[in-house]
């Protein structure tokens, strides 16, 4: 019976496929590190108080990019490249979503539209790393070997949804109400189709790699498009709903560095 569970025992019990999948995840994880770092340093005069939330946020990143870097070294294996269609972070950014490189690389203060933007696109995207987080803490938080920072790493994550709502819920009361609800919906349905995609190269790849039968990598693909299916119907609306947090100031505290081994 296929199952979370079982797929992803396969991949971490295959040296090839776990190379593969720690260097997806810490190559994603780097990216959005840089991002926030950009957004921080360009972030708006009159915002100024939020650039300390915007850099944890991205250290944050940083940390999980050096964790999954950590596994794979514990267990003697170098990072593997990344296939550009497994490529999430940089797949959302060529589909408009979230903040153009181009203006994250030059020297121009953002704007408050670019900041409600960043914020509305994390809440999309803080979502489904924090769903996948739960079902990976849920499955193998106690696993010997990847449980400590899947369990790190699933509390970072939720502290980080927890911000994105808290903060547009301010912004909302400010008066961007409007340009929040259309960039969250413009967000989601636009991601749905991109974790799709992802999903699909990612499975090929690991098909390929851990030689599933073709019935097998059939059926995955099969049960990927129907949960795109589902949430272009009516799951997307998990990811633009706000509501006040019960982690208040999430990344208002201490930042917690990666511990030696994670």
């Amino acid at each position: 019976m296929l199952s979370a569970r079982s797929l992803f025992q396969e991949i971490i019990d295959n040296d090839e496929s776990y190379a593969l999948f720690c260097s997806i995840a810490a190559s994603g994880e780097t990216q959005g590190g840089w991002e926030n770092a950009r957004i921080a340093a360009l972030v708006p005069v009159g915002m100024a108080d939020m650039a300390p939330k915007i850099t944890r946020h991205g250290a944050d990143e940083d940390k999980h990019g050096r964790i999954f870097r950590q596994l794979l070294k514990k267990r003697g294996l170098e990072p593997v490249p990344v296939p550009p269609e497994t490529d999430y972070t940089m797949l959302l950014e060529k589909n408009g979503i979230g903040l153009a490189h181009s203006k994250l690389r030059a020297e121009e203060r953002l704007t408050e539209e670019d900041i409600v933007v960043y914020l509305s696109h994390s809440r999309v995207t803080e979502q489904r790393a924090a769903d996948q987080m739960v079902m990976l803490r849920k499955h193998f938080g106690d696993h010997p070997e990847v449980g400590r920072a899947i369990r790190m790493i699933s509390n970072d994550e939720d502290n980080h949804l927890a911000y994105c709502h808290e903060e547009l819920l301010r912004l909302n009361h400010e008066g961007h109400g409007r340009t929040i609800q259309r960039v969250l919906r413009e967000s989601a349905l636009a991601e749905i189709v991109v974790y799709r995609d992802v999903s699909l190269a990612v499975m090929e790849h690991m098909g390929r790699i851990l030689k599933w039968p073709r019935a097998k990598s059939a059926a995955l693909a099969a049960g990927i498009r129907g949960m795109h299916g589902y949430e272009r119907f009516a799951g997307w609306h998990r990811a633009v709903g706000l509501a006040m947090p019960e982690r208040r100031d999430a990344l208002g505290g201490p930042f917690t560095p990666v511990p030696e081994p994670v």
